[in-house]
């Protein structure tokens, strides 16, 4: 698949990937697949966080996939310092999960991952989400993003940190930020709200900007801390 026909602008350099798992078999499959794409290139392999950090600085990927439970540091540990690090300020993260992980997922979303994969999603899309993370678009899936962000919007144990800017949005962009927390893309938001994907992206842009949000997924996280998304 080239990058047109994946609906993603293609790039004049090969994407770099980091594959970071602590199964030798996951490792060597999703290398395979990788490397059978002549726009991407896997510029190394760790078997653990820490590893990953330490390749992630020395290679600078342009996306990392990023096991959760591994030795050492686990992968939300390990997305938290390489988000952190201005050296990588470059570098995306997608966090490879299970349904069973949704907790961690969350975590990782919080702590910056611009978005996850499960580990049963098929070649096609994982090279299509590899992709649309190099563009700087998140990785967000709605059916999974609901999921996660219900179980966690209905824990009795809740505690709400609403974003120190969240007056400068408008009423409107509230509701659109509570939207996107619930997992719904700009085509969806605009029949909601009834009015143009075009308009829903505006006001999703333009919230983004007055929070600080560096991708729809952080986006994701806020509205579930302010309490925007509605269980």
């Amino acid at each position: 698949m080239t990058g047109e026909e994946s609906g993603v602008t293609e790039r004049s350099t090969p994407i770099g990937v980091l594959i970071a798992d602590d199964q030798d078999l996951v490792r060597l499959g999703l290398r395979a697949l990788v490397e059978s794409e002549a726009d991407l290139r896997v510029v190394g392999e760790a078997a653990d966080g820490l590893g990953a950090l330490a390749v992630a600085r020395r290679e600078r990927p342009d996306v990392v996939l990023m096991d959760v439970r591994m030795p050492g540091i686990d992968g939300i540990e390990a997305t938290r310092r390489i988000v952190a690090d201005p050296e990588l300020a470059g570098t995306r993260v997608v966090v490879l999960t299970t349904f069973e992980l949704d907790s961690y997922v969350f975590e990782a979303l919080r702590h910056g991952a611009s978005g996850f994969l499960t580990k049963d999603t098929k070649p096609v899309e994982l090279l299509r989400a590899i992709r649309l993370v190099a563009s700087g678009e998140a990785l967000l899936s709605p059916s999974v993003t609901r999921r996660v962000v219900k179980e966690f919007a209905t824990r009795p144990s809740r505690v709400l940190r609403p974003h120190p800017r969240l007056d400068t949005l408008t009423e409107r962009e509230r509701q659109v930020v509570g939207l996107v927390g619930e997992g719904l893309s700009n085509d969806e938001i605009g029949s909601r709200l009834l009015v143009s994907p075009a308009t829903a992206r505006t006001h999703v842009s333009r919230a983004m900007v007055k929070l600080g949000a560096r991708d729809r997924a952080q986006l994701v996280v806020y509205a579930y801390q302010s309490g925007l998304v509605e269980p």
